[in-house]
């Protein structure tokens, strides 16, 4: 193509009201209706083919066990290798499409997501998922739209970025995909990391064997059909569901793994790591290895900060889609001469909270994703109860007879050492430790070292100096820090997401630095007009040796006794 592509310029998708009576809220509330009429047969996707294992599992809603959404066909190890197999048969060809055609496909995608598939993918994630209207809607609807718009113009910007050349000859840098193919595995808990995570890789021309969290096989079916609909090549994006052990097991013991796109617990991700390096002598190459883990977030409260503020971000922090998001805000330190107010105006705000299936859009709070995360939420709520030192002040019932629902629960503990203030719950649990006002510089000793992970957590203070502090003493608590702001809500392009420690490895999704990882870049030099002798000027005799006299080169001088 005769002409220098410029992808158009992206902008964060605006976030829908849903109002009631708004057209969205009657769109969104038709599409529920509409899914909930049928119960889709979900197979596993791989080299563009359906496959049908006849071993199927169950989509049901986390807020009403009654509740069928359809069933997904299991792999294992056999479909995994056929997924690999498909997956390095495609690269070639991916790989060697221009750019701007693979780019058409993502931002096509984008464009659909905008419009009709909205409604789809917000209503699959709050039936599948149990988020409210606008969970889903800053999830599935514009979290997955700005992904694949920007990640689209990242990749252009790296494309972009050429070496100098000096005269004589032309330097150029190419950015080649990974030799092999990318296993992306994706958590339950946000649809628009379960779009991102295989579609990042494959923006930059790999091709990616997907496994998504089990739980959301009913919202993969539908994030398969819009890439479908955008034309996404067969290949290039394999869904495999079944097994995670021996689906992971089987893609990392791959000669062909290239690249690991991970979200989920920071268990797997270390599982992950050791089976990678027990298998280091198979491989073509080195693996990338892309995580993004747990966390235990923290607020930190100085005694000049807006009170009204700090109880509107806990209860925001802490409690949208039921604390189920690494970034929630689930450990606290108010000063003690705030702790009045706070606790006054953070239990006036939770207690009004509804909770309910969120095809009631009056619910602010909806079920947790399954048994297994209900059974160690309700764990840690029932040890806390019995922990000295630690109070459950507000919540604490959990009731599983229709759905899987917990009570926004805040405990207060005077250990800020116990259970519930170091390890990560991720569900609807907040844990409050009161420290003396004049302990300010301490406390933050203790936010720093009170947890292993160092993902997200914020500082609410009027006074610059406390917040010049607190961002100094946290410095590697947290790769995401906010100054009055709650713990969660990054958005692509604005505020690019991930952290350390036990939290991953930092590789920011949402900007440029994540896109990077997807790349095997290849320097090409070509000189116009090479030399045709080998050699150099410092080759040449000294002018005294290369005298010459009368035409005649100079007798050479007698050594020196």
């Amino acid at each position: 193509m005769n002409a220098k592509i410029q992808i158009p310029a992206p902008v964060n998708e605006p976030v829908l009201a849903y109002r009631p009576a708004s057209p969205e809220r009657r769109a969104l509330q038709a599409r529920l209706a509409q899914l909930k009429s049928r119960k889709i047969d979900i197979p596993l996707y791989i080299g563009g083919k359906e496959v049908r294992t006849g071993k199927r599992g169950d989509c049901r809603s986390p807020h009403d066990h009654a509740q069928l959404l359809g069933r997904f066909h299991e792999g294992g190890a056999k479909e995994t290798r056929q997924a690999i197999a498909a997956a390095v048969k495609a690269q070639k060809s991916w790989a060697a499409m221009p750019f701007d055609a693979r780019a058409a496909i993502f931002l096509k995608a984008a464009e659909l997501l905008s419009n009709d598939f909205r409604w789809t993918l917000n209503a699959a994630s709050m039936l599948c998922q149990s988020k409210n209207a606008h969970q889903a809607e800053i999830d599935s609807a514009c979290e997955l739209i700005d992904f694949l718009r920007f990640n689209v113009d990242f990749a252009q910007q790296i494309y972009s970025e050429q070496p100098l050349s000096s005269r004589g000859t032309w330097n150029m840098m190419e950015y080649r995909p990974l030799e092999g193919f990318v296993f992306a595995v994706t958590p339950f808990n946000f649809t628009s990391i379960a779009g991102n995570l295989p579609t990042a890789p494959a923006i930059m021309g790999n091709t990616v064997v997907w496994k998504p969290a089990h739980a959301t096989a009913y919202t993969a079916f539908h994030i398969m059909e819009l890439l479908k609909a955008a034309g996404l090549p067969d290949g290039v994006i394999n869904l495999v569901l079944g097994d995670a052990r021996e689906i992971g097991t089987t893609a990392l013991e791959s000669a062909d793994l290239a690249g690991v796109h991970f979200t989920g617990s920071t268990g797997v991700f270390n599982w992950m790591w050791q089976t990678v390096g027990a298998n280091i002598g198979r491989y073509r190459t080195y693996p990338r290895l892309v995580g993004e883990t747990g966390g235990k977030d923290f607020v930190m409260v100085h005694a000049s900060a807006d009170c009204d503020a700090v109880a509107t971000a806990l209860a925001r922090g802490a409690f949208e889609y039921q604390g189920q998001k690494c970034s929630a805000a689930s450990r606290a330190y108010i000063p003690d001469s705030l702790w009045p107010k706070v606790k006054s105006r953070l239990y006036g705000q939770v207690s009004s909270f509804k909770m309910g299936s969120p095809e009631d859009f009056g619910n602010f709070v909806n079920a947790v994703i399954d048994r297994k995360a209900f059974d160690n939420i309700k764990g840690y709520i029932e040890r806390a109860k019995k922990t000295a030192g630690s109070k459950i002040r507000l919540g604490g019932q959990c009731d599983d007879s229709t759905g899987y629902f917990i009570e926004p629960t805040i405990i207060e503990s005077t250990d800020p050492r116990s259970e519930a203030m170091c390890q990560e719950i991720f569900g609807p649990v907040l844990t409050i430790h009161v420290y003396p006002e004049k302990k300010f510089s301490q406390t933050l000793k203790v936010v720093d070292s009170g947890t292993a992970y160092a993902l997200t957590g914020s500082i609410f203070a009027s006074d610059r100096a406390a917040v010049l502090e607190a961002r100094q003493a946290l410095v590697n608590a947290a790769g995401n820090f906010y100054v009055n702001d709650k713990p969660t809500g990054a958005v692509v392009g604005q505020q690019p997401f991930g952290g350390a420690r036990a939290s991953g490895t930092n590789d920011k999704a949402g900007s440029r630095l994540n896109m990077m990882r997807w790349t095997s870049p290849r320097s090409i030099k070509e000189t116009f007009d090479p030399p045709r002798d080998y050699r150099y000027p410092f080759l040449e005799a000294d002018a005294a040796a290369a005298a010459v006299v009368d035409g005649h080169q100079a007798a050479p001088r007698p050594a020196r006794a």
